[in-house]
């Protein structure tokens, strides 16, 4: 069998070609198949984070900032540790980035607080000398789409089997049972705010976006 394939320089390359493919396929996919997993202590997010994370698409946060830490230690040193696979488990859609006008976000969770983003939003410049980012202004007033967060979740659950409702995962419940949830993480949001018009807003019953967005950036860790 080998004289012959010897003898033949064609078949003998593709049967080179079969094997060493056959075995990169069983030596990836399943690495591959764990490595997409998610990651230990990755949660889904809850109505609330989901919410303001449909601010942070609608204004176009991810044109300027990316949320993908690469392996290098120019990155790791700045932003923290490099991304992995399972922990973007829950993304839809991934809001990698194509470039950084601004610094990752990825892990802003870890070093920034809600009175720092409270600001930010409203004045960048008063933190950040310098900065091209303008202020969102309106994001103090708008207030934001829960309902669609929630059917987000829904579809997510039901389309994508995201664990929500089990052990040690967030809940979602009915719509009532969610909105209420989504209050609840809301107050514990403007605790750590100053703006009385937010704090207002979430005593009457209504989450301004800029509430749901800090609940989104507070859960990047």
């Amino acid at each position: 069998m080998f004289h012959w394939l010897e003898q033949r320089p064609f078949f003998f390359a593709v049967g080179v070609f079969l094997t060493v493919a056959f075995a990169a396929v069983v030596e990836i996919i399943p690495d591959f198949a764990k490595q997409s997993q998610p990651t230990v202590g990755t949660q889904p997010y809850t109505v609330l984070q989901l919410a303001g994370r449909q601010v942070y698409i609608k204004d176009s946060c991810n044109a300027c900032h990316s949320q993908l830490i690469r392996p290098f230690k120019s990155e790791t040193d700045r932003y923290g540790m490099y991304s992995l696979s399972g922990e973007y488990a829950y993304d839809r859609p991934f809001l990698w980035g194509s470039k950084r006008t601004g610094p990752d976000l990825l892990r802003v969770g870890n070093y920034r607080t809600t009175d720092w983003h409270e600001n930010h939003m409203k004045n960048p410049a008063s933190l950040v000398p310098g900065t091209i980012m303008p202020a969102y202004p309106h994001m103090f007033t708008n207030i934001a789409d829960v309902a669609t967060a929630y059917a987000n979740a829904n579809t997510q659950k039901q389309v994508f089997g995201v664990p929500y409702d089990k052990e040690g995962m967030p809940s979602l419940g009915s719509w009532e049972q969610a909105k209420a949830k989504a209050l609840e993480d809301a107050k514990a949001v403007v605790a750590d705010m100053k703006d009385q018009k937010v704090k207002d807003a979430v005593a009457k019953g209504e989450i301004p976006e800029i509430v749901a967005l800090i609940a989104y950036l507070n859960s990047l860790k």
